[in-house]
């Protein structure tokens, strides 16, 4: 029975690591540690099956790691010096290199002269994201609202995206950051929204009202905006939405913002105004 020395198991690992096949790293050692041997005797001192051990002795003579030796009655193998032996596996990596760096340093010719003209040539409008679908709309102005890092200013407008007694991600961003919302008088009209605008005040958001506001918009840290136009293809009160990126047009439309915002009257005269139940509780 074929038993591995320790040593054995490490030595052979190595040659593994330097490009041989388990086999044939088995065999080289066993090759070594005889002046001759046959095929047979190294099928069984290296625990490789007879079926396989022609075609492992085959392979290590072809890497230079074992020669053929003729005797009397039969043919026998030796070992090559082991130094000569690394060696050769050695240089056969380091050509394997050079042939590497050569075909790198051709692919980075081949190819930078193409990044280089390809990063010259960005779309003008990769900052601009078009929403039509309801659904749509409702996930991307949840995934702001989750990116807001200091403020968000909002004109809302009926109906919403998402309507505030839904609008859980806007009551975390109240109780985080700064939220100021202007809203249009008639959302006073339905008791629920009344009654989510209570909850998003009590968890912090500032709020005005006014007759009405220019257009749905979103305003996130002087950033980013969203808003929505009227669609004057579509037509039938369709609306486009649209994302922009751009710090400048941020920041003019928060001028826009404030301007309503200080015309704008609170949640209780507004509901005075309107006629509907004062809210309870202390609410501004």
């Amino acid at each position: 029975m074929y038993v591995r020395d320790v040593a054995d198991v490490f030595t052979a690992e190595r040659l593994v690591r330097l490009g041989l096949t388990q086999y044939e790293a088995r065999a080289y050692i066993a090759l070594v540690r005889r002046d001759g041997s046959s095929p047979a005797e190294v099928a069984r001192l290296a625990g490789v099956p007879r079926s396989r051990i022609y075609d492992v002795i085959e392979s290590l003579v072809a890497k230079r790691m074992a020669e053929q030796r003729p005797a009397a009655r039969t043919v026998k193998y030796v070992a090559t010096e082991p130094a000569q032996a690394i060696d050769a596996l050695v240089a056969t990596h380091q050509a394997r290199l050079r042939e590497l760096e050569a075909d790198a340093e051709a692919v980075r010719t081949e190819l930078e002269p193409a990044f280089l003209e390809g990063s010259a040539h960005s779309d003008p409008l990769d900052y601009v994201e078009l929403i039509r679908s309801p659904e749509g709309i409702a996930k991307r102005f949840n995934e702001l609202q989750r990116s807001v890092s200091e403020e968000m200013l909002v004109f809302s407008k009926m109906p919403a995206a998402v309507p505030i007694v839904e609008n859980v991600t806007g009551l975390d961003l109240a109780r985080r950051h700064d939220l100021r919302s202007v809203y249009e008088f008639s959302l006073l009209d339905d008791p629920d929204s009344r009654e989510g605008v209570q909850r998003f005040i009590a968890a912090g958001e500032k709020v005005r009202f006014v007759a009405e506001v220019p257009m749905k918009l979103g305003i996130i840290d002087q950033r980013t905006v969203m808003f929505a136009m009227a669609d004057p293809v579509a037509g039938d009160g369709e609306l486009t939405t649209l994302v922009i990126e751009n710090v400048q047009l941020a920041r003019c439309l928060k001028i826009v913002f404030e301007q309503v915002w200080s015309e704008g009257i609170s949640f209780t005269k507004a509901c005075e105004l309107r006629g509907v139940p004062r809210p309870r509780g202390k609410v501004t």
